[in-house]
């Protein structure tokens, strides 16, 4: 059966666990708290081992998959068993395998299937089979304009009552982020326990801080996607927080790293897909490549393992006077602005 993320978690409350689920969409937060929904009705249920497989490609080892599945526990009468796609895809020798097991799954076996990206080319008879044996849950985008629509129901779930304008304020402050959207409501629930009231704007901008200053995972995006003055803003947010950059600078080394392969990548799409890049993500990197060439990507990936040793206080002589926040300032600014590289001279 096909449910969405409500009808499933009520689902699990009322009947016995399934033999097999399959949970896929490429919204991080929605599918991690649907499979975590599964997860802890199998908890409850009294499943208490649990095996984790990650499966992409050709290489992937399907056989260790299906030799788990038959071999008994010595732990655990019931075990969980997550089959994790990256690319939402199990391929032709995968997809016979989920089917063979929705034909006749093992009592003792509940699995789990994550597919990290969907749309309808990824179904096909292994995916029917699941829905037969067990249940399929789509976590599809939430689009801008069902944003607000989102926040109100997210707000209702955790037991609070807001008013339109409340609910609008919200999603315009995080910006389309789903995961500052929902830290800023678990916040609220926190704050605003035993109230009954309804929340309004503005009791709502005290309470809340402003998701996309001070949101880590915008940065490196408003850098790519040439947003210099966001790039700024919420670095500023960042350090009046207290953040340290440190803790920032592995998220930035990583996404250069990324857009470095995509710039000496030949096929755009296939790097894609090797590097597990959403399609939601993918014009973010193409405005990025549009601005500097493969060799100016080194640059700036050179310059950010310099701007780590400097907040480290690995400095080099002559860097002694650098502020490492100033020094990373630039480095954004020049990643954001081709005009900008003069920042780093």
């Amino acid at each position: 059966m096909e449910l969405n993320a409500d009808r499933l978690n009520a689902q699990l409350q009322a009947e016995p666990l399934r033999p097999v689920y399959l949970v896929a969409g490429s919204e991080t937060l929605l599918v991690l708290e649907a499979a975590d929904a599964i997860r802890a009705a199998a908890r409850a249920q009294g499943v208490t081992e649990r095996e984790v497989y990650e499966l992409e490609g050709r290489d992937s080892d399907w056989d260790a998959l299906e030799a788990t599945i038959h071999a008994p526990s010595l732990f655990a009468s019931r075990r969980l068993i997550e089959a994790r796609l990256p690319t939402g895809k199990p391929g032709q020798d995968g997809a016979k395998r989920i089917a063979r097991f929705c034909a006749d799954p093992p009592s003792d076996v509940t699995l789990l299937v994550v597919a990290g990206d969907w749309s309808k080319s990824h179904a096909g008879k292994w995916s029917e089979a699941i829905a037969k044996a067990g249940h399929v849950t789509v976590v599809w985008p939430v689009k801008p304009h069902e944003l607000p629509s989102w926040v109100g129901h997210r707000l209702r779930q955790r037991g609070l009552k807001a008013s339109p304008e409340a609910v609008a304020h919200l999603a315009q402050r995080v910006e389309g982020n789903l995961l500052a959207a929902a830290q800023e409501i678990d916040k609220l629930a926190l704050l605003l326990q035993g109230e009954t009231g309804t929340l309004d704007a503005a009791r709502l901008e005290t309470l809340v801080a402003d998701s996309a200053r001070f949101n880590v995972f915008r940065l490196t995006d408003a850098a790519l996607g040439g947003e210099t003055a966001q790039v700024s803003r919420i670095l500023a947010g960042l350090r009046a927080e207290g953040g340290v950059i440190p803790a920032l600078m592995g998220m930035l080394v990583k996404e250069l790293t990324t857009v470095l392969a995509l710039s000496r990548a030949r096929n755009f799409a296939a790097e894609c897909k090797a590097q597990r890049i959403w399609e939601s993500k993918q014009a973010v990197y193409k405005r990025a490549l549009s601005r500097h060439p493969p060799e100016r990507w080194q640059q700036l990936l050179r310059e950010a393992g310099a701007v780590d040793r400097i907040s480290k206080g690995r400095v080099r002589p002559g860097q002694e006077s650098f502020d490492a926040w100033l020094q990373l300032e630039r480095l954004l600014l020049a990643i954001a602005e081709r005009g900008a590289l003069r920042l780093l001279a």
